[in-house]
């Protein structure tokens, strides 16, 4: 199976903080991959300098054998990679409607934009219901979905999740894991931070830690689950 992402030796300052400290990992076509670890430990850096947000200080980022490191976030974008971003962030005073426009800015077929957003429905019927309201007002789950909704109208082949069940009822986190799932049963690769990790390690297929900026350990998501020294630091278990 092909490598959608290859990240190699990546590091990323911030002034004299190394943030990354040169790590390498890939994501194969079709999987969910997860970066687990405690706050600080450099899993949102990653994702926000495969975006584009930020610019490593050395390493490459393959995105299908080409490299993007450093190219601005909306070319990135362009080429197929979408970010959902921790807390959301959605366009309080916008519209569900509106916030879902915003994520096709890279579209110009309106035809398309509206196959995109009936998909959207199909995994987020709620949004639907909700089109003319504004999203300052939705529920946090809503909020969730329709950030997720707004980076699938990008129509992305690698869709970025940065925390998605942040501050959301258990009830809910199940059912945001459930359309993760469905999202990567329609193609789409995913690479995934969470700090729920045992939610994480039940719907990836290989998993990463994380601890201050370097790869401690690899492996199938079973397998690190199953690993004594997880278990103790992230799933609370002796």
């Amino acid at each position: 199976m092909d490598s959608i992402l290859e990240v190699q030796d990546l590091a990323v300052n911030y002034g004299a903080i190394q943030a990354l400290q040169g790590i390498s990992f890939h994501v194969q076509e079709g999987e969910i991959v997860t970066l687990i670890g405690a706050n600080g430990a450099g899993k949102s850096t990653t994702l926000n300098a495969i975006s584009g947000l930020l610019y490593p200080s050395r390493g490459r980022i393959l995105y299908r054998n080409r490299d993007i490191a450093g190219m601005p976030a909306e070319a990135i974008v362009k080429m197929g990679i979408t970010q959902v971003p921790e807390g959301r962030k959605i366009f309080a005073p916008l519209t569900v409607r509106e916030n879902l426009e915003m994520g096709a800015f890279t579209q110009n077929d309106r035809d398309e934009i509206r196959q995109t957003m009936q998909r959207v429905f199909a995994s987020f019927p709620r949004l639907e219901e909700r089109l003319s309201q504004r999203g300052g007002t939705l529920s946090g789950g809503e909020q969730q979905m329709l950030a997720m909704g707004r980076g699938l109208m990008a129509r992305p082949n690698l869709l970025l999740l940065d925390e998605p069940s942040m501050g959301l009822a258990p009830i809910l986190v199940e059912e945001i894991f459930d359309i993760i799932r469905e999202i990567n049963n329609a193609g789409v690769s995913i690479l995934l931070v969470e700090q729920n990790a045992a939610m994480a390690l039940s719907v990836a297929n290989r998993a990463y830690v994380l601890e201050t900026g370097r790869i401690v350990l690899e492996g199938p998501a079973q397998q690190v689950l199953e690993d004594p020294e997880v278990q103790k630091a992230y799933l609370g278990e002796a």
